[in-house]
């Protein structure tokens, strides 16, 4: 599913013009982003927290050169679902072999 997907299911279910919708989920996804660059989570009780995670310093190594570097010690955001939606993807979507 794409964002201009999101964007007709909710304005058919709403009735609401498309570019109202494509504004407000803009808006949205750009506050989220906003607030996880100013290192504040967001909490989205039945949905999920959208988080800021730090990854520790390690050591890694260029396979062209074959030499060690250094991974400096970094922020990435990431998604941790609610436990109501892991159980409906859990019992609702047949496992894919």
């Amino acid at each position: 599913m794409t964002k201009a997907d999101i964007v007709a299911k909710i304005s058919e279910k709403l009735g609401m013009e498309k570019g109202d919708v494509q504004a407000t989920v803009e808006t949205f996804m750009e506050e989220v982003k906003s607030s996880l660059e100013s290192g504040d989570n967001v909490y989205l009780r039945g949905f999920g927290s959208f988080v800021v995670k730090t990854r520790a310093e390690k050591t890694g190594r260029n396979i062209s050169k074959n030499t060690t570097i250094k991974i400096p010690a970094h922020n990435i955001p990431a998604f941790k679902p609610a436990r109501v939606f892991v159980d409906g993807v859990k019992t609702n979507v047949e496992v894919r072999e």
